[in-house]
């Protein structure tokens, strides 16, 4: 992507969050958030369990209403947008999808054109080359006719991430896209978060655990500890051992990465006997 298209893309596509609270009937999960997330750029949020992450994620796309305070997109508060026109911008990956029974990785992925379809309107040639653009770059064009429930962890991931990308929005919210898959397939995960934010420009926010992969694949951290705004920046500004043990409850230590530079969080060994 060129410069003046990255400075572009850098002023769309961004969600922020004014006095939000969010919760489950009368129990708050999320409580008086003031956040701005960048546009253009890989946003990785990150904290304890329990402490709002993915109750923060279905606030952002809408899939919760806030009990108070607002959530913008651009300036505009995300709950006037039109659902149509909402789906062409943003597109999510819950935490645990569930898979329509017998359907085909291609069946499944033509899912992501909805919000491009019109009442009687014929299936295109841009819709099919959109779905063959996100077969191809998550890898899954040789999978197009098997059952998804027949998948691995990992195949069925990025079946789940073509879908998303088929719907070519600008701005993707992943909710812990590495959650139960092995190292391997975590960082094949990643590396194409990676990809899709170097060479679309895509606007990514997503949950994750592992602090490490966190500082390695974000541009920009948001953590969270106990319903509220812990830190927020930069990783190599945000990381350090005094938030980490606050936050977490670990006594460690945070370098320098030696494959990457970023921060590198080494738990302090603990006593057993």
């Amino acid at each position: 992507m060129t410069a003046p298209a990255a400075a572009r893309t850098a002023q769309r596509n961004r969600l922020a969050t004014h006095g939000l609270r969010l919760g489950y009937r009368d129990r708050a999960i999320v409580e008086d958030l003031d956040l701005e997330l960048p546009g253009g750029a890989v946003t990785a949020v990150v904290g304890p369990n329990a402490c709002g992450k993915s109750t923060l994620l279905r606030g952002l796309a809408r899939l919760l209403d806030p009990a108070a305070g607002t959530v913008t997109l651009d300036g505009a508060d995300l709950h006037r947008i039109p659902a149509r026109a909402l789906a062409k911008r943003l597109g999510l990956l819950p935490q645990q999808p569930v898979t329509p029974e017998a359907i085909t990785v291609e069946a499944l992925v033509r899912l992501g054109r909805y919000p491009h379809q019109r009442l009687l309107s014929p299936w295109s040639a841009t819709d099919q080359a959109a779905v063959e653009e996100a077969l191809t770059r998550t890898g899954t064009a040789e999978l197009r006719d098997r059952p998804v429930d027949q998948l691995s962890g990992g195949q069925r991931q990025r079946a789940w991430i073509a879908l998303t990308l088929a719907q070519q929005t600008d701005l993707l919210l992943l909710d812990e896209p590495t959650t139960f898959l092995d190292l391997r397939h975590q960082l094949d995960v990643l590396d194409l978060v990676a990809e899709l934010h170097r060479e679309l420009g895509r606007t990514v926010v997503m949950v994750l655990h592992d602090l490490g992969q966190a500082a390695r694949y974000a541009d920009h951290l948001v953590v969270l500890h106990q319903g509220r705004l812990a830190a927020a920046g930069p990783p190599a500004e945000v990381l350090d051992a005094e938030l980490v043990e606050r936050v977490f409850q670990v006594p460690c230590r945070v370098i320098a990465d030696p494959e990457t530079g970023t921060p590198l969080v080494i738990p302090r060994a603990r006593r057993t006997s």
